[in-house]
C-alpha cells in the first residue's frame, strides 16, 4: 500500500483517538500512551508499503501497538527507575487527576484486571474490533478472545459490585 502525505493525514485523523484510548488503557498513563501512539504511526509510515490492502491498516495499527507496549513493558521491566519515589508521586497524582473524569470507577476496575484480560475488553468494548480483528491483533486464537472476554467481564462485574454504591448497580452487558 502506498501512502502519500493525505492518505496519512486521514489514516491519523480516523485513527488516533482510538489507538490513543487503547494505549491509555494500557498504559494507565497520559505521557507512554501518547509515546505509544506516536511510535506506532511512525512504524507506519515506515512500513505501509507492507500493508497489501486499506482494510487491514486499522488492525495492523492496533496489533502494532500492542506489540509496542509489550516490548515496554518487558524493557521497563529489566530496568528500574532511578528515582522510585517520584516515579509513585506523578503516579498518585496521574490518579487523582483520573478520578475527576467521568468513567473513573469503570478506568479504576479495568485498572484492576490482568493486561491479558484488560486488551481484549477494551478492544471489544471500546474500539468496536471484532473478535476475529482482537485475535489477529493480540495474537492469540479467537477461542482465548472469547474465552478472556468472558472472564474479563465476569471480572469487572465483580469489581464494581464491591465498589458500587448501594442502590446504584452498574450492568455490564454481554
Amino acid at each position: 500500500m502506498i501512502v502519500d502525505d493525505s492518505t496519512f493525514e486521514e489514516i491519523v485523523n480516523a485513527h488516533y483517538q482510538g489507538l490513543y484510548r487503547f494505549a491509555f488503557s494500557l498504559a494507565h498513563s497520559e505521557a507512554p500512551a501518547c509515546d505509544l501512539t506516536q511510535e506506532t504511526f511512525r512504524k507506519f509510515a515506515l512500513k505501509a508499503a507492507q500493508i497489501d490492502s486499506p482494510s487491514k491498516v486499522k488492525t495492523w495499527l492496533f496489533t502494532t501497538l500492542y506489540r509496542e507496549f509489550i516490548d515496554g513493558h518487558r524493557r521497563d521491566s529489566r530496568v528500574q527507575p532511578l528515582d522510585a519515589a517520584e516515579h509513585e508521586s506523578t503516579a498518585v497524582a496521574e490518579a487523582d487527576q483520573a478520578d475527576k473524569f467521568d468513567g473513573a470507577l469503570a478506568r479504576e476496575a479495568l485498572a484492576k484486571i490482568d493486561e491479558a484480560f484488560r486488551a481484549p475488553l477494551v478492544l471489544f468494548y471500546l474500539q468496536d474490533h471484532s473478535y476475529r480483528e482482537i485475535a489477529e491483533i493480540l495474537g492469540v486464537p479467537l477461542g482465548t478472545v472469547m474465552s478472556r472476554i468472558s472472564r474479563g467481564r465476569t471480572m469487572l462485574r465483580e469489581i464494581l459490585s464491591d465498589r458500587a454504591p448501594l442502590g446504584n448497580s452498574i450492568a455490564i452487558s454481554a
